[in-house]
């Protein structure tokens, strides 16, 4: 007989696992499928950064937030790693100064709390800052860090023990019809509703809805070094000046303009690419480095060294670690809605679309999933 539930999640990366957790936080039944082993999309390919810090003051940072709120809890229920170590973004010229004082006097009176620190402050706080030429730096201290590959591959294993949610591994649902999940090696499911979470994976379910939506694809590059020896730790996130190019939290900062002009005058190559640098690092002591952007005509599947050189020249006129040499490489590929922070549209009566996260997937998933079964349920999550 088919087994019934109440909604069916299609997809086991970070938007998967959050629609599923904040469905079966309200009670329901629920099925997540996943069509690889582990889910091994972009979601493993990240910095793990849950970084409210990138997002603008109002509705879209209230959601990071929420999102923060929901990881602790997690970690605390499920033994997955988070760790509370805030940001700092780093200023090594003038011009980068400037927006950060310029974001943190728009802020003063706001819900986003950020200080700026002389250079001898941020020395202070992290090992990894290249003193020389630092002028100061701006801390947050709402920013996590997760492992992305070991929080991925924990969270169905505690949704299946702790809401009994049940998991399909390694099945492709080739057919949504009537409710009715039918995947490719003839098994079916009935679910009341349907949330499709598949990445960038355009193809396989509702392709009329996507030819539709103006989804853009971004490539990245990534990489990781060895762990720190003797237990060495950067302490917080890491960025640099150069990454208040990429976030819209700093749209607003009047000196931005002159930022952006000086890169674009002196380091082209970085505007080419979509360069900015960051530095991560999780509970084993590697550190996680990035990173580059690439988009939609763009993307080759062959990765170019050129950009892996660029990403460690700027890396390392910033940070300083005991250790550069680097235990992996990889690239990973998301999906980027050009208006809202994620695509969330409702394809068919109670089959619903939710992708494109658009490189913020940690950040925003848990709030977005939370808010969306908040509307649909009229119930808060029971945790």
């Amino acid at each position: 007989m088919t087994k019934k539930y109440d909604v069916a999640v299609v997809g086991a990366g970070i938007v998967g696992l959050a629609h599923a957790w904040m469905a079966a936080a309200r009670g329901k039944k629920v099925l997540l499928v996943e069509r690889s082993a582990v889910a091994s999309g972009a979601s493993i390919r990240n910095f793990g950064m849950v970084w409210p810090i990138g997002q603008p003051a109002g509705e879209l940072h209230r959601v990071a937030m929420r999102s923060r709120e929901l990881w602790l809890e997690l970690a605390k229920q499920s033994g997955v790693w988070a760790n509370a170590c805030g940001s700092l973004h780093l200023a090594h010229r003038p011009d980068e100064l400037a927006v950060l004082e310029e974001f943190v006097a728009q802020n003063q009176n706001g819900d986003i709390n950020v200080q700026m620190l002389t250079a001898a402050e941020t020395l202070r706080r992290t090992p990894a800052a290249k003193p020389d030429g630092l002028l100061g730096s701006m801390w947050s201290d709402t920013e996590l860090c997760v492992n992305p590959p070991r929080a991925i591959a924990a969270i169905p294993s505690w949704l299946s023990s702790r809401y009994g949610v049940d998991c399909e591994f390694a099945t492709t649902v080739c057919e949504l019809a009537d409710g009715t999940l039918h995947s490719s090696d003839a098994r079916q499911w009935q679910a009341d509703r349907v949330v499709v979470c598949s990445g960038i994976d355009f193809q396989t379910l509702l392709p009329e809805t996507f030819a539709q939506s103006p989804l853009k694809i971004c490539k990245l590059h990534m990489m990781r070094t060895a762990a720190q020896a003797d237990a060495w730790r950067i302490g917080p996130h890491l960025a640099s000046g150069l990454t208040l190019r990429h976030y819209s939290s700093f749209a607003d900062c009047p000196s931005l303009a002159a930022l952006q002009q000086r890169v674009r005058e002196e380091t082209p190559e970085l505007d080419r690419f979509g360069i900015h640098v960051m530095a991560s690092q999780n509970e084993l002591g590697q550190v996680v480095l990035g990173d580059s952007h690439e988009y939609d005509d763009d993307i080759s599947p062959f990765d170019r060294s050129e950009i892996d050189a660029l990403i460690l020249r700027e890396l390392q006129r910033q940070f300083v670690l005991p250790d550069w040499k680097i235990e992996a490489r990889w690239h990973g590929i998301y999906a980027k809605h050009p208006d809202r922070e994620m695509l969330e549209i409702e394809a068919r009566d109670r089959v619903h679309v939710c992708v494109a996260p658009g490189g913020a997937g940690m950040t925003m998933s848990f709030g977005v999933a939370d808010r969306f079964w908040n509307q649909i349920t009229g119930q808060a999550a029971s945790l």
